[in-house]
């Protein structure tokens, strides 16, 4: 796309995003971007590992193929001075984990953003991972990919959860490898079956995140907090943070079981 086609906020926010990526001199290495759509409504699902996902997976979209994004993002953010200001510019949609009306609103608030021609990312599972390891996904990003006709690609990244994640100091480390991959498209028929699609979706992003690990440029070392524990890391064993997710799950769904 030229470069006008991208709107002036977004032209800004790329700027601002832009100008902290080479004062920090992170290194973004991308892989499959052309499995995004130049045009046309997608929905990007990626794995949640950190508070800086979006310029991972906002990075590549919006400098290289100049498509803005709208992120389905928690409803707290709006109230932080420091990034609230991005969330509203960027017209992302609130999501309000703890009541279903809300998330219903969301919901439809995507399908017709995507039936618009617009990319929604989504993190499917909802909350980072503190083991690092790809949570359930739950269907919402199938659902209304399914709904609006569109497909859903699949990303992984890696390295982001170094700068900033939840359990950990809040820095911004500098000459940080940063690894994403875009996955081939997803595409859900009417009919097909929404918690089928789910798993594919979830295998494809698992298959994503293990090929990231193993070519990341700093190894996994022994012991590194952001390592998971399966490659010998110091991560939270991923069955102890299924535990805690599966809790927080009962809560947010107030019992229903609701996807």
């Amino acid at each position: 796309m030229e470069r006008a086609n991208l709107p002036w906020r977004w032209r800004l926010i790329a700027a601002v995003a832009g100008l902290l990526v080479r004062l920090l001199r992170w290194r973004i290495d991308v892989h499959g971007l052309d499995h995004v759509p130049k045009t046309g409504g997608v929905v990007l699902a990626f794995n949640h590992h950190s508070y800086v996902d979006f310029v991972m997976v906002g990075w590549p979209v919006v400098r290289t193929l100049r498509r803005p994004m709208r992120f389905l993002a928690k409803q707290e953010i709006w109230a932080s001075r420091k990034v609230g200001w991005v969330v509203r510019w960027a017209k992302a949609i609130p999501v309000d984990r703890g009541s279903p009306e809300r998330r219903a609103a969301a919901f439809d608030a995507a399908i017709e953003a995507l039936t618009d021609g617009d990319v929604v990312a989504v993190a499917p599972e909802q909350t980072i991972s503190g083991s690092f390891e790809l949570l359930p996904l739950r269907t919402g990003a199938v659902r209304m990919a399914q709904l609006a006709e569109v497909p859903i690609v699949p990303v992984a990244g890696w390295g982001t959860q170094r700068a900033i994640t939840k359990g950990a100091p809040k820095r911004l480390p500098r000459k940080l490898p940063v690894s994403v991959r875009f996955g081939e498209p997803l595409q859900v028929g009417p009919d097909d079956d929404v918690v089928a699609a789910t798993d594919e979706l979830a295998a494809r992003m698992t298959a994503l995140l293990h090929e990231t690990q193993e070519v990341y440029p700093d190894g996994a070392p022994a012991g590194a907090r952001w390592v998971p524990a399966r490659l010998g890391g110091g991560a939270p064993s991923h069955e102890q943070v299924l535990q805690e997710q599966q809790e927080r799950e009962r809560r947010w769904d107030g019992g229903t079981g609701d996807p």
